[in-house]
């Protein structure tokens, strides 16, 4: 899949703390050994927000993100503080579209504000980042994998984003083209 450098266009939904986004931008570099840059802020896509939920379902954004897609081998990752579902989820931390390239991740209860626990801006970066990294491991081909400590591991709780990465397992890294 990957010709060159792999790109990743990080595109924030609304706002995000200001130190949350240079830190990704830092790691996704370290960890892909890609050009990472940002494009524009988006808004919130329209119709998204479920009210009986008080969610926003995950699908919506990822069609927003697939026209800063350049390059065939361009990730586009979104990243929002919005709560995130898919319909037969509760909610989910991220989502991926591994044909369009595209992939979201919701920081909002990866943050321990979520559960009204104190702020803890080092903790919801360091979860934020295994999510990002867990979507781009999807873009790139991987699907789950049963090691809870490989990033690729499925995140139903946070015990398991908290217990997993920081990087790929051994099986799951020698799958990234």
């Amino acid at each position: 899949m990957l010709a060159g450098k792999l790109k990743i266009i990080l595109i924030v939904f609304g706002t995000l703390s200001e130190t949350l986004v240079p830190q990704v931008m830092e790691e996704l570099n370290r960890e892909f050994n890609a050009e990472v840059v940002i494009g524009e802020n988006l808004p919130i896509p329209d119709r998204a927000y479920d009210s009986q939920r008080r969610q926003y379902r995950a699908e919506n954004f990822l069609p927003p993100l697939a026209r800063w897609r350049r390059q065939q081998d361009d990730l586009v990752l979104g990243l929002t503080a919005v709560d995130l579902f898919v319909p037969r989820l509760n909610f989910v931390f991220g989502l991926a579209e591994p044909g369009q390239g595209t992939a979201v991740v919701s920081v909002a209860r990866l943050d321990p504000r979520f559960f009204q626990q104190p702020p803890d801006p080092a903790l919801r970066e360091e979860r934020a980042l295994k999510e990002a990294v867990h979507e781009l491991g999807h873009l790139l081909g991987l699907p789950h994998c049963r090691d809870p400590r490989c990033i690729m591991f499925f995140s139903n709780t946070l015990a398991d984003t908290d217990r997993k990465g920081p990087g790929f397992c051994p099986a799951c890294r020698a799958q990234i083209p």
